[in-house]
């Protein structure tokens, strides 16, 4: 049934049934008492009888979610710390399975550098967020997720080979932060550090995106250390709070 709900993302909103069993490979009965429950729960809603999408308990989750998540709560001063000292946008992202997904966000304009609202996944092979998370993954958990994206990595001039790309990783773990000028937006730097809970794998990405006009050499060092000083602020916070 949770497969169901697997199918739905960013770039495929919407459902027929009959897709649905040829994308599952689920009998026709299977598939639709699985439908009939997640649309009697509010899981799934139906389009004029003719598809689904996401339905209105998603909707009710997330406002329940958004007062209940300790990192969102805890990272709330952090963002708004560091939007009032810098022109930029602030995000905390959540590792989770495989993803990086924006789960807070705010920012000093109306405009936000980088258009990664909460709820949308942001690219593994590209930009700082993500980075900082890879960086401080086992190497066994780490290298599965370069190869899988190993050509956006290519793309943005991080490295040819996996090996390459593991060696620049490592370089991210030593200085922790992560620093990508351009890689998703022209002329935006994005600054980002992990940040743990009581354990030593990274839970969540902490970053800025600010534009290069605003960056100096000296800036540029003030940011990143900012960046740390933050993450590490919120990882004492959640790892006392695992206690």
């Amino acid at each position: 049934m949770l497969a169901v709900l697997d199918l739905f993302n960013e770039n495929r909103l919407e459902w027929t049934s009959e897709e649905m069993m040829v994308e599952l490979g689920y009998s026709r009965p299977t598939l639709y008492r699985y439908l009939k429950t997640l649309r009697e729960n509010g899981m799934l809603a139906n389009i004029n009888n003719a598809g689904f999408t996401l339905g209105p308990k998603i909707v009710e989750m997330d406002f329940l979610l958004r007062r209940s998540d300790p990192l969102v709560l805890e990272a709330k001063a952090e963002l708004a710390g560091l939007t009032a000292q810098y022109p930029c946008t602030s995000y905390i992202s959540r590792w989770y399975r495989t993803k990086v997904l924006c789960v807070e966000s705010a920012s000093t304009t109306g405009a936000p550098e980088v258009f990664y609202p909460r709820g949308r996944l942001i690219p593994l092979g590209r930009g700082s967020t993500s980075r900082a998370i890879l960086a401080f993954l086992p190497n066994r958990q780490a290298k599965p997720l370069v190869v899988s994206c190993l050509e956006d990595f290519r793309s943005v001039g991080f490295g040819d080979s996996v090996e390459d790309v593991l060696f620049r990783l490592r370089e991210v773990r030593k200085a922790g932060v992560a620093i990508a000028e351009g890689e998703i937006t022209s002329d935006v730097i994005g600054f980002a550090s992990p940040v743990f809970d009581a354990g030593r794998t990274p839970v969540a990405s902490l970053s800025i995106t600010i534009g290069d006009e605003w960056v100096n050499p000296e800036s540029r060092i003030t940011i990143a250390s900012d960046i740390k000083a933050a993450a590490a602020r919120l990882s004492e916070r959640l790892a006392i709070l695992k206690k």
